[in-house]
């Protein structure tokens, strides 16, 4: 986490929950999901860890490995991501995740992984 502040520097870092969901998320589901607690919703971390899950690399057993996600989030709860202002979010969203890359890189160098 310090790392990732440390990556940009003026810009809010937030941990917690991450819900995967299979389509985008709008409306009253939307906010259900914030008031349980939810920072952030995607679509594609839960495919990612659903894949590490399948492959026996997430959870407990000797060849578990630790899963983390990285999200930029361009659209939040009162601008909801289908609007024009998503343009200039993504290309900010892309510069912020190139800056955090080197970050991310550390914390898998960190990680002392079982041998396959």
């Amino acid at each position: 986490m310090k790392a990732l502040v440390r990556a940009v520097p003026g810009r809010a870092v937030h941990t917690g929950p991450l819900i995967g969901s299979e389509h985008v998320v709008r409306g009253p589901e939307r906010a259900a999901l914030r008031a349980g607690g939810a920072i952030a919703v995607d679509m594609e971390s839960a495919a990612t860890l659903r894949t590490a899950r399948a492959a026996g690399a997430f959870g407990e057993g000797p060849d578990a490995r630790p899963v983390a996600a990285v999200r930029v989030v361009v659209d939040a709860p009162e601008h909801e991501l289908v609007r024009i202002g998503t343009v200039r979010g993504g290309i900010s969203a892309f510069r912020v995740l190139r800056a955090v890359l080197p970050a991310f890189f550390e914390w898998h160098r960190s990680l002392l992984l079982p041998r396959r």
